[in-house]
């Protein structure tokens, strides 16, 4: 019973840690650091990538408009593969599965070791 327990508190927090960044942040201080899991740390460290590598590149986007505003809509809509890679890993918390996201989940882990 112990062990069903651990598991649904690791697919808490991977689920949590997907809801914005607000919710990466509950998931992390409040449910993470008080029962670290496989899968929680797991997902954690996933979406963590994944939010920064989006912030930077609507940071980009928001640049590249500012001086060529057509190039810059087309860049936009580039937007959807972060939309495509979360919903992706969402569904992998879901199922509690610890699959790497495309492109970015193999270096997530490495970068993020101490999560």
């Amino acid at each position: 019973m112990e062990a069903q327990n651990n598991v649904d508190n690791g697919k808490t927090t991977a689920i949590v840690s997907y809801i914005t960044l607000i919710g990466w942040l509950i998931a992390y201080f409040a449910m993470h650091q008080s029962k670290k899991t496989s899968l929680g740390s797991y997902h954690l460290r996933q979406t963590l990538l994944l939010f920064i590598c989006a912030i930077v590149y609507q940071i980009a986007v928001y640049i590249i408009t500012m001086a060529v505003p057509f190039v810059g809509l087309i860049l936009s809509i580039g937007g959807l593969a972060f939309l495509v890679l979360w919903i992706m890993g969402l569904i992998a918390a879901i199922n509690g599965e610890e699959k790497p996201m495309p492109l970015i989940g193999e270096k997530a882990q490495e970068l993020f070791k101490s999560i």
